[in-house]
Order: C-alpha cells, then structure tokens, then sequence
C-alpha cells in the first residue's frame, strides 16, 4: 500500500496547544496505529516544533482524510503542512 508523508511544522500556539490534546492526539494515533508506517515529533532544542506522520492509504486523498482525522489537525496545532507521496528505497523501513 502506498505511504504519504505529511510535514508538519507547529504555529505559534503550538506548544499549549499540544499540550492541551496530546491525550487525544495518542489515543486516536493509538486506535489507528495500523494506518501509520511512522509517526512522531519534530525536535529542535529538545522541544517539539512540528510532526511527521508516514500515512498507509490507497491514494493520497485517503490519507488526507485520515490525516484530518487527527485531534491535532483540528485543534489548529499545525500551522504548515506538507504532503508527498514516499517511497522507502532504503534503510530498515525498507521491505
């Protein structure tokens, strides 16, 4: 199954705003773990500053939808967002 890499880089209110949902946002990534290759924070100076989640989908409008699905997405934690379909060439995501 394809795999979409979503890029996403916090806004100002990023650090609260994470904070606020971090429950939410680990129980829905939790309830739909089988849908994600890899997912986790961005770090700079040991403080999250965006995400990167790897998305298993049949084409990139069904990631997108389970990508919006995400508490974080809705609660405005991500200010940028970039998407690209991936394709693991080598290292030990590849199969």
């Amino acid at each position: 199954m394809p795999l979409y890499a979503f890029y996403c880089r916090d806004g100002e209110n990023g650090p609260a705003l994470r904070e606020r949902f971090r429950s939410k946002h680990m129980a829905h990534v939790e309830a739909h773990i089988d849908d994600y290759a890899v997912a986790g924070p961005l770090i700079n100076d040991g403080e999250p500053t965006g995400s990167l989640l790897v998305i298993r989908a049949a084409d990139e409008a069904e990631a997108r939808v389970k990508f919006e699905a995400d508490p974080y997405f809705n609660a405005g934690v991500w200010q940028s967002i970039r998407t690209s379909e991936f394709r693991a060439l080598a290292g030990d995501w590849f199969c």
